[in-house]
């Protein structure tokens, strides 16, 4: 099954985790394909996407991009260009049409605006994905896991786990303390808590 990747922010490793849930199913022999429907200032996380997802042009990845870098909304303003949803769900059945699963990488967080009252949570709710959250691990995390847990419930879609990624090496209570109540706390799997540079994950975790 398809998933759609959202953050709890943006610069969290949603692109990183993305890729290494990509390369592990392909390895493990599934047809899965990495999908960026929006990206603004470069298109540096589709490249990577585009590279792990094997014969799939950049547009297939990426079909909308903004060379400003600030949210789709606002660089759409910026650059007097209007972001059609449509386009970005156009795209994704593309994909789905010809590989078994497409990973959905979502822009920043998950009321991210993409376009006039449209924002990534209702991308995610138009493409009926179950969504898996990627958080740094740091003080803080807890309360943006709860607020986005409960946001992608709001929406009636199905949260499908968490993944907690360490951004450095350094370890501190917080950091410590926070995988071992997130399944109390919310109700949702600990899908992966991933070590400051870990380069790989079991693909069954992921086939939902």
């Amino acid at each position: 099954m398809s998933i759609f990747i959202t953050g709890t922010d943006t610069g969290v490793g949603k692109t990183y985790v993305t890729r290494l849930i990509l390369e592990a199913l392909r390895n493990a022999g599934h047809d899965a394909v990495g999908y960026k429907p929006i990206a603004c200032g470069d298109r540096e996380d589709a490249v990577i996407l585009a590279a792990a997802s094997g014969e799939i042009s950049m547009d297939e990845v990426n079909p909308v991009f903004l060379n400003t870098a600030v949210a789709p909304y606002v660089a759409g303003m910026l650059e007097n260009r209007t972001v059609d949803p449509a386009v970005m769900l156009a795209g994704f059945h593309h994909l789905a049409a010809r590989h078994k699963i497409v990973l959905v990488e979502g822009a920043g967080g998950w009321e991210v605006p993409l376009a006039a009252n449209y924002r990534v949570s209702d991308l995610a709710a138009d493409l009926k994905l179950p969504v898996v959250i990627v958080v740094a691990n740091r003080l803080g995390a807890l309360n943006h896991i709860l607020l986005t847990v409960n946001a992608i419930r709001s929406k009636g879609l199905v949260c499908a786990g968490v993944v907690l990624n360490q951004l450095a090496d350094e370890m501190d209570t917080a950091m410590i303390t926070n995988k071992s109540v997130i399944e109390d706390l919310t109700g949702v799997p600990l899908l992966d808590h991933l070590i400051h540079g870990q380069d790989f994950l079991e693909a069954e975790t992921y086939l939902f």
